[in-house]
């Protein structure tokens, strides 16, 4: 009777063990494979805060590796100028959108300012408003930076 106890006993061990792997492994697989999200804000009319903004974007995508971390950059405000087509970051906004970076433009301050999306560089998006698009992104978990 105790081995076919042990024996019994032993097998329930073994299926809590395998039902404990094959619920966890893909929660921990999907943990694994979920990508780093961060969104950066520039607000400021400063180019070099803009600079250094694009620094960190590209600092953030070589640590991180580009294919693991999806980034997003708000410009409003001040810092909507980063976005405009005559900007002196505006090459540098181009590589960050070449390299899989998602920039885009507050509408609340184009609108303020008098602004199209014919003033702006060919390729970003636009959000209705810039600080509630990181709001939004930060209750979805994403880290925030503001340079």
């Amino acid at each position: 009777m105790k081995s076919a106890f042990r024996i019994c006993s032993g097998r329930l061990l073994a299926l809590f063990a395998a039902l404990l792997l094959a619920f966890a492994a893909p929660a921990a697989w999907a943990q694994a494979a979920a990508k780093t999200k961060v969104v950066f804000q520039v607000s400021d009319a400063d180019p070099a805060k803009w600079n250094l903004a694009l620094n960190n974007v590209k600092n953030v995508q070589t640590d991180l590796g580009a294919g693991n971390v999806e980034i997003e950059l708000v410009a409003y405000g001040p810092g909507i100028g980063i976005l405009k087509a005559e900007s002196v970051a505006g090459n540098r906004v181009r590589e960050a959108l070449g390299s899989g970076v998602a920039v885009v433009a507050c509408e609340n301050t184009m609108q303020n300012q008098k602004l199209t999306r014919e003033d702006m560089l060919p390729g970003i998006g636009y959000v209705p408003a810039g600080v509630v698009e990181l709001v939004r992104r930060q209750q979805q978990g994403w880290s925030y930076i503001r340079p």
